[in-house]
């Protein structure tokens, strides 16, 4: 069972215009330490304030690290390359793809979490890219904001979510130097890095030790998805609240395709009389994640699942509210790549006015962008967007059998 710890402040933080003001705020602020994670970091107007605010902290003796995935990002401007250089900030792309990386089984494990602590006190967490909120960069310039969020947090959480970004940072170290045959850099890499992942297991499971003061007696605690220690958290943590929920099920998510027992809980839950609502990616954006998704449709809605599918602009929230007390808000999608394979980080908050806070959002955008899908229309929906869907999941399903998976 996961234990979730009380002492923390936290802040929802709804869209890319708060979540930034906020990070810079915080780095500009920073005095010795801070550690960056994203997967796509895009260097628009946004990223550039972020950039840029890295580098300030780094020229003025901050310890600035950086890690951005190597299929979201897949280059960094060779300008920013050269400041981050200059300014003394430290940065990694993760497994580069290269010319045959896509064949490499391997390389479809990504760093997709979005994490960011500053000088050890303060976290960042959510579905929120470094990515302008009017920008996509398969799609252009949105006319509507992308609809994602993210929370700040103070508290015991901010320890597990510290440990984990410097135990990947050793990791990267200690591969950097193997390939470069220093081997003695490379032991003490593979060290440091043991040491932090048995640090980072027991924030995440072990017991709760000492808390900070503070004010808020917020519950909360750091869920992390990888292929190590955490390989099945985040999923359980889901099908916990789910299978425990009394009245109502909400549910925000940008690539929803679930494994057999979620979809179970799902269909259980609305069986014994839980109201399940959906909000779902409503645009095409990818095939594979648009149309993989719809053939489970048809037992959800079946069941008495609502599906709410949001067009406004792109959905990539990553975010849930159950019984109006537990929520969660991270950058895991309730999809394969998300729960089999990537990195992922979801801070879990057991708390009423937080989740009422992010309930009323997601009503809201139910309400004014989302277009409720009807049994009857799914059912007869044309035969070549039918056709389309069944492709699209057996892929899936190949890709994932390729990788040793079954879901």
């Amino acid at each position: 069972m996961l234990k979730i710890r009380p002492g923390h402040q936290i802040e929802l933080l709804q869209g890319g215009h708060a979540f930034f003001s906020s990070l810079v705020q915080a780095i500009d602020r920073s005095t010795h330490e801070v550690r960056l994670e994203t997967y796509i970091f895009n260097m628009d107007v946004s990223g550039a304030r972020v950039a840029a605010s890295l580098a300030r902290a780094a020229q003025r003796g901050v310890a600035v690290y950086v890690v951005m995935d190597g299929v979201g990002t897949p280059h960094f401007p060779a300008e920013w390359a050269i400041r981050f250089d200059g300014s003394g900030v430290q940065w990694r792309i993760f497994s580069p793809l290269g010319r045959w990386g896509v064949l490499i089984p391997s390389r479809w494990r990504r760093l997709h979490r979005k994490l960011c602590v500053v000088d050890g006190t303060v976290a960042f967490c959510g579905g929120i890219n470094v990515l302008d909120d009017y920008y996509d960069p398969n799609h252009g310039v949105l006319e509507s904001p992308r609809f994602d969020f993210a929370v700040r947090v103070k508290g015991p959480l901010v320890q597990a979510a510290h440990a984990a970004t410097t135990q990947f940072w050793w990791r990267l170290q200690a591969v950097s130097t193997v390939r470069q045959r220093d081997f003695p850099a490379a032991w003490q890499a593979l060290q440091e890095a043991l040491a932090l992942t048995r640090q980072s297991h027991s924030f995440n499971g072990g017991s709760t030790g000492p808390l900070e003061t503070l004010e808020d007696t917020t519950n909360a605690r750091l869920v992390l998805r990888d292929n190590v220690h955490n390989r099945t958290r985040i999923e359980r943590s889901y099908r916990q609240a789910i299978g425990a929920a009394t009245h109502e099920i909400i549910i925000a998510n940008a690539y929803f395709l679930p494994g057999r027992k979620l979809r179970k809980g799902l269909i259980h839950a609305a069986q014994r009389g839980v109201r399940v609502r959906l909000l779902l990616q409503g645009r095409y954006e990818y095939f594979m994640q648009y149309h993989a998704t719809r053939p489970v449709y048809g037992a959800l809605l079946a069941a008495g699942v609502e599906i709410h599918e949001y067009s406004v602009s792109f959905l990539h929230a990553k975010v849930a509210v159950i019984d109006s007390h537990w929520a969660t808000v991270g950058s895991s999608n309730l999809d394969p790549l998300s729960l089999l394979l990537a990195r992922e980080a979801n801070v879990v908050v057991d708390d009423v006015a937080f989740a009422k806070n992010l309930r009323a959002r997601l009503e809201h955008a139910m309400v004014h962008g989302g277009l409720r899908v009807k049994p009857s229309v799914y059912a007869n929906r044309p035969w070549h967007q039918r056709f389309l869907d069944r492709v699209a999941f057996v892929l899936m399903r190949i890709l994932l059998f390729l990788n040793g998976k079954r879901y």
